[in-house]
């Protein structure tokens, strides 16, 4: 049997609160950040508690970030486009 031999396109730059990230086509926010090996990019409103990807298919909100600032964005739902630049939000992301 052989492979499809499927490969992902050329990676592409964002920014993460300032810092550049590699990211490839086809990834979620969420999974761009998780291989830059960032793991919470929200802070809760009350308790200002770090949050990052928990359910992972846009039903709980914990993973919510801006990006282009648009607050308010599912990370594990958002595809990262090349140039985006997406930011740590806090509480409401106001």
């Amino acid at each position: 049997m052989e492979l499809a031999q499927a490969r992902p396109g050329a990676a592409f730059n964002v920014t993460f609160d300032g810092r550049v990230l590699a990211a490839l086509p086809g990834q979620t926010v969420a999974a761009a950040l998780w291989a830059a090996g960032v793991t919470s990019w929200r802070s809760t409103r009350g308790g200002g508690r770090p949050r990052g990807v928990f359910c992972g298919i846009g039903v709980c909100f914990d993973c919510l970030v801006t990006v282009n600032g648009r607050a308010n964005q599912r990370a594990c739902l958002a595809p990262v486009r090349p140039g985006d630049v997406i930011r740590t939000q806090e509480g409401t992301g106001r």
